[in-house]
C-alpha cells in the first residue's frame, strides 16, 4: 500500500474526473489524502480517500467570485498576482497540514499551480491529472487581447513572477517554469488525459507521458431522487450549462423556454444556481438546482450542452446527438472539436435565437451522420481502458522509482 498525496482546484469540472481515479486506487490498496474546499467533502470522501481542506485565509483559488465569461486581460494578470504572492502562505499551509505524513507519489489537477511545486519539495514521482485539453494556445487564441504579447511582456505580474521564483528557488530549491502561464498546465511523471487520441487535436503536444484513459464514466452513487416517471415512454431533451459560467446570461434561459414550452417533450434542465424566478418555467420543463446526470442520459434523446469536458464526454460516451452553445474556458474548444469531427452542431450564444437552436436541435436528431460520427468518438473512448488503465500505469511508474508500497 502507497500514500498518495492529491491536490487539486475547488472546481467540479476538476474534481469530479477524479473520483473514480481516487477509487480505483483505493480498491487497490492505495491510501489517498485529497486536499480540497469543504465544498467537495463529501464526494471525496464517499470515495474513500482522506479529505484535508486548504485554509481559505490563506488561498485565493477557494475564494467565492462572481464568475463571467467574459474576463479581461487585466482581471486574469491580477489573479495571477494574487495567486503568486500568496504561494508562500499556500505551500506553508499545505506543508504544515502533512508535517507527520508521508507521501510515496502525488497526484495534482494540471490546474492547480502549486502541484509540481510540492512535488518538487517532497522529492517523490508524480500525476497530473489533465481535466481539460484544450492547450495554453488554443485556449489565449480565443480572446485576441490573451495574445498580445506586449501587454503580457510588460506587465508588472513578471516581476512578482521573478520575485517568486527566486524566493521559491532559496526557500525550497525548487524551479518555476520559464512561461508562469505553465504553472495552469503543470505536467508530472506521467500525466493523466480524460479522452482519447482520436479526440484531441494536436496531437504533437501530447508526448509519451500523457496515458489517454477516456472520459471519468464511473458509478458515482448519486442522490436519484427525481421524478423518474415522467420522463418514460417521452422524448426527453436535456439542458445543462455546468456550473461555472452558467449564470452569465439569463438570456440563455429565455431562449431555452421559448424554444420548448408546451412541445411533446420533456425538458429536463440543470441550473446550478440560477435565479429563474423572473421566468414563467414551461409546464413540460423539469428544473432542478442539481440532477443526476448519468442516469438522465438513460432517458435522453438530444441535448443541449455548454461543451464542458465532463458533459461533453458523458454525451459522446453514451451515444446521444447534442447542439453545444460553448461559454467561455475550454468550451470552445471541445465544441469545435465535437463540431470537426461531425458530432455536433455548435451555436454562437450571442446570435443565438429560438429558431435557431430548434433547427439545430432537429438537425442533429434527424440527420443519422451525427450519430454515426458520435459512435466512432465513442468507441475510441471505451478502448481506451478507463480508470483500470490509470491505475495500470500509475503502478507501473510505481515500479519504475523502486516504490515498493
Amino acid at each position: 500500500m502507497s500514500n498518495v498525496l492529491f491536490l487539486n482546484v475547488p472546481g467540479y469540472g476538476h474534481v469530479n474526473p477524479t473520483l473514480g481515479l481516487v477509487d480505483a486506487l483505493v480498491k487497490q490498496g492505495e491510501s489517498v489524502t485529497y486536499f480540497c474546499t469543504d465544498e467537495f467533502k463529501e464526494k471525496i470522501e464517499k470515495v474513500g480517500a482522506h479529505f484535508i481542506s486548504y485554509s481559505k485565509e490563506t488561498n485565493p483559488l477557494t475564494k467565492r467570485r462572481k464568475i463571467t465569461s467574459e474576463i479581461n486581460i487585466g482581471e486574469f494578470l491580477d489573479r495571477i498576482g494574487e495567486m503568486l504572492n500568496s504561494s508562500d502562505a499556500i505551500i506553508k499551509d499545505i506543508l504544515d497540514k502533512i508535517k507527520d505524513l508521508e507521501f510515496d507519489y502525488i497526484i495534482y489537477g494540471a490546474m492547480f499551480p502549486y502541484g509540481n511545486i510540492i512535488a518538487q519539495i517532497l522529492e517523490i514521482p508524480s500525476i497530473s491529472s489533465f481535466a481539460v485539453f484544450a492547450t495554453q494556445k488554443e485556449l489565449m487564441a480565443q480572446k485576441k487581447e490573451f495574445m498580445d504579447m506586449s501587454l503580457l511582456k510588460n506587465h508588472p505580474i513578471n516581476d512578482i513572477y521573478k520575485k517568486v521564483s527566486k524566493q521559491l528557488k532559496q526557500d525550497y530549491n525548487v524551479e518555476l517554469p520559464s512561461n508562469m502561464l505553465e504553472l495552469f498546465f503543470n505536467k508530472g511523471d506521467i500525466n493523466i488525459a480524460y479522452t482519447s487520441k482520436y479526440f484531441v487535436s494536436h496531437i504533437d503536444y501530447y508526448d509519451d507521458s500523457f496515458k489517454f484513459i477516456g472520459p471519468p464514466i464511473y458509478d458515482r452513487k448519486e442522490n436519484l431522487d427525481f421524478p423518474f416517471e415522467k420522463l418514460e415512454g417521452k422524448k426527453v431533451i436535456y439542458i445543462s450549462l455546468g456550473t461555472v459560467f452558467n449564470n452569465t446570461s439569463s438570456r440563455l434561459y429565455d431562449i431555452f423556454f421559448k424554444s420548448f414550452a408546451n412541445t411533446e417533450a420533456i425538458v429536463v434542465m440543470a441550473a446550478y444556481n440560477v435565479d429563474l424566478s423572473a421566468f414563467d418555467i414551461p409546464k413540460n420543463f423539469i428544473v432542478r438546482n442539481y440532477v443526476p446526470q448519468s442516469e438522465i442520459l438513460k432517458y435522453t434523446d438530444v441535448a443541449i450542452t455548454h461543451a464542458g469536458m465532463n458533459s461533453t464526454s458523458d454525451l459522446l460516451y453514451n451515444n446521444i446527438p447534442f447542439v453545444a452553445i460553448p461559454i467561455s474556458a475550454d468550451q470552445p474548444y471541445m465544441a469545435s472539436r465535437a463540431s470537426e469531427l461531425g458530432a455536433a452542431i455548435s451555436l454562437d450564444k450571442d446570435k443565438l435565437t429560438p429558431e435557431m437552436l430548434k433547427s439545430s436541435v432537429k438537425e442533429v436528431l434527424t440527420n443519422p451522420s451525427y450519430l454515426e460520427n458520435i459512435k466512432k468518438i465513442s468507441n475510441s473512448f471505451k478502448q481506451t481502458g478507463g480508470y483500470q488503465k490509470a491505475v495500470e500505469e500509475i503502478f507501473n511508474l510505481k515500479k519504475e522509482k523502486h516504490i515498493l508500497a
